[in-house]
């Protein structure tokens, strides 16, 4: 048997499954495309998480717009987090090309261009499905994990979570959240003292500068009302097809927070609403992380925990986790260890911290006795990666060097019009673009602290007519004193004027005497 020969039965059999899976390409070997050494990957095994990581321009984006295109035909919903804002050409079919009828040839696998059913979500101003959620429904633990907030100001945020749900006093937005922070340590701060012990100002001052300092990334415009429902990302259309869900992260790439924000509150909440669902024939929902290290770089110790501790729960639920990065590296190990399949573009070598990260990667993939995991990982082409999945019993496959299937769909974006049509017709964007302002904290405490003013100066009012009612008694006394004085027979005969005439005439003639 000769090398190619073993080689193509190493890969096939290695790569037999009995469910349903996805023929991501062809196996390759010295540089030359097995035709018909199909590289699988059962639907089974797609909720235990995995990468996509190469240099730019390797075709990351076109693979990670393989997997979702497959992932909704079989009936799995997507959820993937367009950074750059090059997915939206999902929703229209692939103009086709010469250059893409050869590679399907040489890979063995017929070639449909088709549209796929599309969601165009946004956290911002941009246009599509308005994305929200209210601090309420953060809780305490998490909005303080949000916020890498100490031990003490985690400490104030949960009694004021209480002190709102003693209250009936729901915290939707931002602004309410403020407002609770400042009456705690103002108008309310008898109340508070007696209910629940003293807040010192210097924990609500930190924890409003980390409230500002998450509005100037716009987080402002993520709190709110109506929220999102994640059962609505796990949509199928008439034809058994799941929605790939986009969510437009364009404008919000120095935005980190609110990305980090609205990650950890997205997988928090599918994690406490599916239902378990164990190891079943395919996955629930299927989440696509670009640029997966604006959420590592600028995450806490606290938010990084959360995010491990989500990444290891969350498969049980039926949702798996794909990070899309330059390196590897990128993702922390503990992350990484979790991740079942690893497709592994080229990296490239120009300096010698790029060679010691390649060495490093090549680590993390299977031993092969066909490839030289290091010198393949520089030498792939465009299209091309490095593929390690799990076979149906949780089992590495065999490491294939392999030629990439194209997308089926468009390798660009929407226009504009195109954009406007796919919106118009969108459900979702009816359900959740209407901004919503009931009557919250914000509102009720302002009305508390005017009744209480009002009642302040009610009784101040009543203490003056008090004071003024006393006077003027007082007053009163005082002059009917003088009048009755007058009014005595006695003083009367004293200071009239004949009485006084004739006191002077005695006293002239006593004088003269």
């Amino acid at each position: 048997m000769s090398n190619k020969d073993a080689f193509f039965k190493h890969i096939t059999e290695g790569n037999t499954t009995k469910g349903e899976y996805i023929p991501v390409g062809a196996a390759m070997l010295d540089g030359e495309t097995i035709t018909g050494a199909h590289v699988k990957i059962p639907l089974r095994t797609m909720n235990r998480h995995g990468l996509i990581a190469g240099a730019t321009g390797t075709g990351k984006t076109k693979s990670l717009q393989v997997l979702a295109e497959n992932l909704s035909d079989k009936g799995v919903p997507v959820l993937l987090m367009d950074i750059k804002g090059d997915l939206s050409g999902l929703a229209e079919p692939s103009p086709g090309h010469r250059k893409i009828d050869e590679r399907h040839e040489k890979i063995g696998l017929p070639f449909e261009a088709k549209r796929f059913p599309v969601e165009v979500l946004t956290l911002s101003e941009q246009d599509g499905v308005r994305l929200r959620a209210t601090v309420s429904e953060f809780g305490p633990v998490l909005l303080s994990r949000i916020l890498d907030l100490s031990e003490t100001q985690s400490g104030v945020v949960a009694v004021i979570f209480q002190y709102c749900d003693d209250n009936k006093m729901p915290v939707l937005d931002l602004k309410d959240f403020k407002k609770i922070l400042q009456y705690a340590t103002q108008e309310g701060k008898e109340e508070f003292t007696e209910a629940y012990g003293r807040i010192s100002t210097a924990s609500t001052g930190a924890i409003l500068r980390k409230i500002v300092e998450l509005e100037q990334q716009g987080a402002d415009l993520f709190f709110g009302e109506t929220s999102f429902e994640v059962d609505d990302l796990l949509r199928v259309n008439d034809e058994g097809r799941g929605y790939i869900n986009i969510m437009r992260l364009t404008d919000i790439q120095d935005r980190p927070k609110l990305f980090s924000t609205f990650m950890l509150s997205l997988l928090a909440e599918i994690y406490a609403t599916f239902p378990e669902q164990g190891d079943s024939d395919r996955p629930e929902l299927i989440i696509f992380i670009d640029e997966a290290h604006l959420i590592f770089n600028e995450a806490s110790k606290a938010l990084l925990n959360q995010i491990e501790s989500i990444v290891k729960l969350i498969r049980s639920k039926g949702v798996g986790l794909y990070f899309v990065t330059q390196n590897p590296t990128d993702v922390p190990e503990a992350v990484l260890g979790q991740l079942g399949l690893k497709v592994q573009h080229a990296l490239r070598a120009f300096t010698a911290k790029d060679r010691k990260a390649i060495k490093l990667t090549a680590q993390n993939y299977p031993d092969s006795e066909y490839y030289d995991t290091t010198e393949v990982l520089t030498s792939l082409g465009i299209g091309e990666a490095l593929v390690s999945a799990l076979d149906e019993k949780g089992r590495p496959t065999p490491l294939a060097a392999t030629m990439m299937r194209a997308p089926m769909s468009r390798m660009d974006v929407l226009t504009d019009l195109e954009l406007s049509t796919l919106l118009s017709k969108s459900k979702l964007a009816k359900k959740y673009n209407t901004t919503i302002d009931r009557e919250s904290a914000y509102e009720m405490l302002n009305e508390k602290i005017e009744k209480a003013e009002a009642e302040e100066a009610k009784e101040k009012l009543r203490q003056e007519k008090e004071a003024l009612k006393k006077a003027e008694s007082k007053r009163k006394v005082s002059t009917s004193r003088r009048r009755s004085t007058r009014m005595n027979p006695i003083v009367k005969v004293l200071t009239s004027a004949t009485f006084i005439r004739s006191v002077f005439g005695i006293l002239n003639k006593v004088i003269k005497k």
